[in-house]
Order: structure tokens, then sequence, then C-alpha cells
């Protein structure tokens, strides 16, 4: 049986795979940042013509969900990679930046 998922966990095998393969070098926060960039303009491509209806609807077709799964998976990896690098905690940063937003957007 697999261990259940965590942040950490997800961090650790990204940092063993580049790792096996000599990746590291290149894993700078500039490069990271750049394919996150990528990664995220790829998920774009998907939903770039559609409709706000059409949208909603983009995991009711297999193969489109497919890829948008794919894509998501990669935004991850590459922002988790980032996070790595950086020493950012990305569950504290965000747990914060909702308690900055709270404050600055109070509730009606």
């Amino acid at each position: 049986m697999n261990e259940p998922l965590d942040v950490a966990g997800l961090q650790r095998r990204l940092t063993e795979f580049a790792a096996v393969r000599n990746w590291q070098p290149y894993h700078t926060p500039k490069n990271l940042v750049a394919a996150l960039s990528v990664e995220v303009s790829e998920l774009m491509e998907i939903f770039q013509w559609l409709t706000p209806e059409e949208s909603s609807r983009v995991m009711d077709d297999a193969e489109v969900a497919a890829r948008v799964t794919d894509e998501v998976a990669d935004v991850l990896a590459y922002l988790l990679q980032l996070c790595e690098v950086l020493g950012i905690d990305p569950l504290a940063a965000l747990d914060a930046k909702i308690d900055r937003n709270e404050r600055r957007f109070p509730a009606p």
C-alpha cells in the first residue's frame, strides 16, 4: 500500500528524480520559474478559445481531462521544486497569504 501523499514527500521524490539524472545544476530559481511559466502556458492553451461554459465542462472529455491533469501536475511539480530550492514552505506561504488577503479584503 502506498503512503499518503504530502507536499514534503512529493518534494523529496522530485529532488531524488532530478538527482539521479544529474539535473540539479539546471534547477536554478531562474530556470525553474521559466519552466513553470511554460507549463502554465501549456495549461492555458487548453482553455484559450473555450467559452466560460465550455471551460466549466473541460473535464467531461476524457482526452482533454488527461491533458489538463498532466499540465496541472507539471505546474505543481515546478512550483514545488522552486519552493524547495528557495527554502519556501508552500503550505505556510499560502496560509500566510490567505491571512493577509482576509485582512486586505474583509468580508462584507
